[in-house]
């Protein structure tokens, strides 16, 4: 897997896995952790979420992914629009970590 270089030296894929339908169905749960499992073991570790997919729904199905190998993954989420203000980011930022576990 390529990788890029981070400013600390950290490596982060170029590839990463999406989560924009995940969430949606609560009978697809356990396939889409393992999904997201099996990718990070392939290498792909860089995982792209936001609020707005599944309004939290995805985070929290990549929070159960995560669960013990957190210091493997590199997470990339998003803010909805209208959290995008000085006051509001912050308390979106909060609610992710909390459904990123």
């Amino acid at each position: 897997m390529k990788t890029a270089r981070l400013l600390d030296g950290s490596r982060v894929p170029v590839l990463g896995q999406g989560t924009w339908t995940m969430g949606e169905k609560n009978s697809a749960h356990a396939s889409e952790v393992a999904a997201l499992r099996l990718g990070i073991d392939l290498g792909m570790t860089l995982i792209d979420t936001a609020e707005m997919y599944g309004d939290g729904a995805a985070e929290k199905v990549v929070g159960d992914a995560i669960n013990g190998q957190r210091d493997r993954v590199f997470i990339v989420t998003k803010a909805y629009p209208h959290n995008a203000s000085r006051t509001e980011l912050p308390k979106a930022c909060e609610r992710s970590l909390r459904r990123l576990r």
